[in-house]
């Protein structure tokens, strides 16, 4: 009876020794590139070649509150000769032709909010070099907008569908769904407030998407490519250790815009006020957390 407890005492301390041995075995896990979104409103609003714009004479514009965007593309370009296309493509969103056309596949998208992660790939997926420019294609935005019904000032919800094309069987605002199941070119957009719900399209061409580099690498009209450049530029050697985190910093200063009836600043569709632009306002990507 002695050995076999001496026996088992034995067994059970071999096995708290692998099971210790085990624990103190340092996890090493592959860095990665991770990208971030953030919504910036006090970020300078831009116009479609990058510079500086005020709100269009006869229009009105506000802030909204973005709770969630979506991507369909994302590029670093080495310089601002590099043609779209030809840089490091780090991400490419599924696509369909259910529809008919070529479109986004809005039901297989990726989603972030302010300050949360849209992205992570391994660093060994990114070629190894020097990046000064960033090109986002942007495909979806949703958030709350504030206006005037009635006389009373209320907060809705607004999808905004900015991607050159987007492929929608169906989707949830605030709790209402939204059946589509078709194409719907870019402005594109779904509004909701009290349970109530309202559709509508900007006018083609409308959406704002500033390219900075409008002169040495265009883009092609509707595909809402949003360009930025790293102030420091982003250097991948292919010998890092610990994960490279790239912040996506977008303007949304003034990006809801309507044709003014009443002069008072007010969103007002009871009066025929028309949305005529909900493109992003401007592109900073930064390096570090």
């Amino acid at each position: 009876m002695k050995i076999l407890k001496l026996t088992l005492l034995f067994i059970c301390g071999l096995i708290l020794s692998c099971s210790d041995d085990q624990d103190d075995t340092p996890q090493t896990t592959a860095p990665k590139l991770i990208i971030k979104l953030k919504f910036d409103p006090n970020q300078e609003r831009l116009g479609n070649l990058g510079q500086p714009v005020s709100v269009a004479s006869g229009n009105a514009a506000q802030s909204p509150t973005i709770n969630r965007m979506s991507a369909n593309y994302i590029e670093f370009a080495p310089t601002a000769t590099t043609a779209l296309g030809t840089g490091e493509i780090v991400f490419e969103g599924d696509e369909t032709s259910v529809g008919g056309a070529q479109a986004i596949d809005f039901q297989n998208a990726l989603f972030a909010g302010n300050n949360e992660t849209f992205l992570e790939v391994p660093l060994s997926d990114i070629s190894a070099g020097s990046y000064e420019w960033v090109r986002v294609s942007l495909a979806y935005q949703e958030g709350a907008i504030n206006l005037l019904v009635n006389g009373q000032d209320l907060t809705g919800t607004l999808a905004s569908f900015v991607g050159y094309n987007s492929y929608i069987s169906s989707f949830d605002l605030n709790g209402s769904t939204i059946e589509v199941n078709e194409n719907k070119a870019q402005g594109f957009w779904a509004f909701e407030a009290l349970g109530f719900t309202t559709q509508g399209q900007a006018p083609e061409g409308a959406t704002t998407v500033p390219n900075p580099l409008f002169d040495s690498s265009p883009i092609p009209q509707g595909s809402c490519v949003v360009t930025g450049e790293f102030e420091n530029g982003l250097t991948i050697t292919g010998a890092e250790t610990q994960d490279v985190t790239v912040t996506l910093s977008f303007s949304i200063n003034n990006s809801f815009e309507w044709t003014e009836v009443n002069q008072d600043g007010k969103y007002e569709p009871e009066a025929g006020e028309q949305v005529v632009d909900m493109g992003l306002r401007g592109l900073i990507p930064s390096v570090g957390d």
